[in-house]
C-alpha cells in the first residue's frame, strides 16, 4: 500500500476520535482525502477536520517521541499545534503523527503575512522553561539543516558555476554552524543580550526552546478558517540558540528579499514579547550574524539545486540569495567581519 493510501486511513481515523465533530463534514459531503504535501522530508494528507503525516525517512525515533511530548505540553499551549491521540503506527518504516487542521497563511496575499504574530509566537516559546519539560530534549536542527542543503547543492548542481560561490561561504561559516562542533549554548547561562565565544562569535548565551526551521509555512489559525495563530511541525523542534529562528527573515532582509519596514516590525514584534534571542536595546546584528549566514548558503544551496533540478538557470529571487553568499565569500577574503549584512 502506498504512503498516501495508508496516510489516508490514519486521517479518517484521526477525523473520528472521540469529540471529533459529528458528523464529520468530510464525510458529509462525501469527501475523502486530499493531499497537502508530497515531499522525500514529510507527506501530510487531510480528511475533514484532521491531517495525517509521514515524517521522514530515518527518522530518530527517541527525539520524534520527545518533540510530540513537548507539543502535547500545556506550557505550549497557544504556541504549538499540538498533535491527536493517534495510536502509534509507521507507514514503510516512516513514523505517523496526527494533527488538527489548520489554515495556512495565504501566499496570495503577502501583506496579510502575519510576520508581527510569528515573532511573538517565537518570544513565548523561546520563554518556556525548558527544565519544565519532558525530556530529554533534543537539539535544535538548526545546523544540520544547513549541512543537509549544502550536501544535496553538492549532489545535484556541484558542477554549476554558482556552486563554487556557495560553497566558499559555506567554508567562511564557523564549524558550529556547519553542525561540525557542538554550540557554544549550553555552557553557562549569560546576560540577556549575549556573549562572545572563545573564537570571538557571538551566541544569545543561553538554551532556549528553538523551532528549528522556521518559516510563515510553519503558521496555521486553528480551528480554521479564522482562529489564533500557531506553529506546527516540531520535525526541528529542540534546545538550542534561540537566534537561529530569527536567522531566516534576516537573511531575507540583509539579502534584499524582506523589506525593512516588515523586518523591523518583525523584530520589533519579538522584543515587544521579551523573546531572549537579541537584545531589546541595541544592535542585534552580533547575535544574528552566524544564523543568518548560515541561513543563507542554506537557501542559496537548495534554491540552486532545485533550479538545476527543473533545469533552469537561477531564477531572480534565486540570485539574490547567490549574491548575498558572494558578499560574504569575498568579504572574508578581504579579511572584513563576513556579515551577511556588509
Amino acid at each position: 500500500m502506498s504512503v498516501v493510501r495508508e496516510l489516508a486511513l490514519a486521517a479518517r481515523i484521526a477525523a473520528h476520535l472521540p469529540g471529533a465533530r459529528r458528523p464529520c463534514p468530510a464525510c458529509r459531503r462525501d469527501e475523502d482525502v486530499s493531499v497537502l504535501a508530497d515531499r522525500g522530508d514529510g507527506v501530510v494528507v487531510r480528511h475533514g477536520e484532521a491531517v495525517a503525516k509521514a515524517h521522514a525517512p530515518g527518522t530518530d525515533q527517541n527525539g520524534h517521541r520527545a518533540r510530540l511530548a513537548v507539543a502535547s505540553h500545556p506550557l505550549l499551549a497557544g504556541i504549538l499545534l499540538p498533535p491527536l491521540p493517534l495510536d502509534a503506527r509507521q507507514v514503510h518504516g516512516r513514523p505517523v503523527t496526527a494533527w488538527p487542521y489548520g489554515a495556512p497563511v495565504n501566499p496570495e496575499d503577502p501583506d496579510a503575512a502575519p510576520w508581527e504574530e510569528a515573532a511573538a509566537l517565537l518570544a513565548r516559546l523561546h520563554r518556556v522553561d525548558v527544565t519544565a519539560l519532558p525530556g530529554p530534549l533534543p537539539p535544535m536542527r538548526g545546523p544540520a539543516k544547513v549541512a543537509r542543503a549544502l550536501a544535496r547543492m553538492e549532489s545535484v548542481a556541484g558542477e554549476h558555476r554558482a556552486a563554487a560561490v556557495v560553497r566558499r561561504a559555506w567554508d567562511r561559516l564557523p564549524a558550529r554552524a556547519r553542525d561540525e562542533t557542538p554550540s557554544p549554548v549550553g555552557d553557562a547561562p549569560a546576560p540577556r543580550g549575549g556573549t562572545p565565544s572563545p573564537r570571538g562569535e557571538t551566541s544569545s548565551g543561553r538554551d532556549a526552546l528553538c523551532h528549528g526551521d522556521l518559516h510563515l509555512g510553519q503558521l496555521v489559525r486553528h480551528p480554521a478558517p479564522s482562529g489564533s495563530w500557531l506553529l506546527i511541525d516540531v520535525d526541528d523542534l529542540g534546545v538550542g540558540d534561540p537566534a537561529w529562528d530569527l536567522a531566516r527573515p534576516a537573511a531575507w532582509y540583509a539579502a534584499g528579499l524582506l523589506s525593512p519596514q516588515v523586518w523591523q516590525r518583525f523584530l520589533g514584534a519579538y522584543t515587544a514579547e521579551q523573546g531572549p534571542a537579541v537584545p531589546a536595546d541595541s544592535d542585534p546584528w552580533p547575535q544574528l550574524d552566524v544564523p543568518a549566514r548560515a541561513l543563507t548558503v542554506q537557501t542559496a544551496a537548495l534554491s540552486l539545486a532545485r533550479a538545476v533540478a527543473e533545469r533552469r538557470e537561477p531564477d531572480e529571487v534565486d540570485q539574490m540569495m547567490i549574491d548575498a553568499c558572494a558578499r560574504m565569500a569575498d568579504l572574508a577574503r578581504v579579511g572584513v567581519r563576513a556579515s551577511v549584512v556588509g
